[in-house]
């Protein structure tokens, strides 16, 4: 991944930066805020494979790929506004920058954007063009459906079960990783089989992703994270690790956990001391053994395949599971 990624991305930086521009100009300076100052193109570069694995090529994919991009920073942007998040990409995230009336219309220009090149950029037939549309739409959907879902959850006082928490996370993470995989077959042309294996690859791939995340927001190295050890913990996110923990954990654990979740209050001594019980858990096993469950389906998804790009999309799917754990 590491040395195919970078050059995806120039092309795709490129395409990005000659549909993000028009006037006013500080709308499009909101809009492209985000994308100028950090990602890594990670979903652009699943469409870009999906596509070659098929026998496509990069330029048959730059519409939907730029089209994913946008909406994934389309979400960023608002999920910013809703979390009154002050940074992102180690700069100041675009309400914070721009002032709120601006940040929901760079949102809404970069949604509407998406939609329009897909649309009408360098798409060969209507066919390609409406099979992209339908499965970004479906995916927008699914990602606002797990957003509420994942609202609900956190302000509720009920800890998740396993599955709900899976559920909440195929929608919200998921669906963008879906149609990545799935947008690349459609440029490439291929059968509805092979649409619904490189989307199974996605979805499963999301997952694994959303997992590992999670991990590395509580028990993750704070060189990397760039946040304190435990602080998913002290904000009382119900994601996987902390869920795993808390039904592992004897009372005596359980209580030292639950002190700090949720807690804006607790004392360093407190989240060193809960940290220090998840650990004695072996969480990062019981994480990197979920995460490896939904690696071996997405594996699985590729099974009739072969060729470079397979390669370059099992790579992605390994580094994502490993990183940081």
């Amino acid at each position: 991944m590491t040395s195919t990624l970078p050059k995806n991305a120039k092309v795709v930086n490129k395409y990005l930066s000659a549909k993000i521009d028009g006037k006013p100009d500080e709308l499009y300076s909101a809009a492209a805020h985000l994308i100028v100052n950090g990602g890594k193109r990670l979903r652009p570069y699943l469409v870009i494979k999906s596509c070659q694995m098929l026998g496509g090529s990069i330029r048959d994919t730059l519409p939907a790929g730029a089209a994913i991009e946008m909406i994934h920073n389309f979400t960023l942007v608002h999920d910013d506004i809703m979390d009154n998040d002050e940074m992102r990409h180690g700069v100041p995230t675009v309400h914070t920058k721009f002032g709120m009336p601006l940040a929901i219309l760079a949102g809404d220009v970069l949604f509407s954007k998406a939609f329009e090149i897909i649309s009408i950029d360098n798409v060969r037939d209507k066919t390609t063009s409406s099979l992209l549309v339908a499965r970004l739409a479906k995916a927008c959907v699914d990602v606002c459906e797990g957003q509420v879902l994942d609202i609900k959850m956190a302000g509720g006082k009920k800890i998740p079960t396993e599955s709900e928490y899976i559920k909440m996370v195929e929608k919200k993470t998921s669906a963008l990783f879906e149609v990545s995989c799935a947008m690349g077959a459609i440029c490439a042309k291929g059968s509805t089989k092979d649409i619904s294996n490189l989307a199974t690859f996605g979805k499963n791939l999301g997952v694994a992703f959303q997992i590992t995340d999670d991990y590395i927001g509580v028990l993750g190295d704070p060189k990397i994270t760039k946040k304190p050890v435990g602080n998913d913990l002290r904000e009382g996110k119900k994601s996987l690790p902390i869920l795993l923990a808390i039904q592992k954990a004897d009372k005596k654990s359980k209580r030292t956990i639950l002190n700090v979740f949720g807690n804006p209050k607790a004392t360093k001594k407190q989240i060193n001391d809960a940290v220090d019980a998840m650990r004695s858990l072996e969480i990062e096993k019981d994480v990197r053994d979920k995460a490896m469950q939904y690696a071996e389906k997405a594996i699985k998804s590729l099974a009739s395949y072969s060729g470079p790009a397979k390669k370059e999309l099992i790579s992605l799917l390994d580094f994502v599971v490993k990183r940081s754990l």
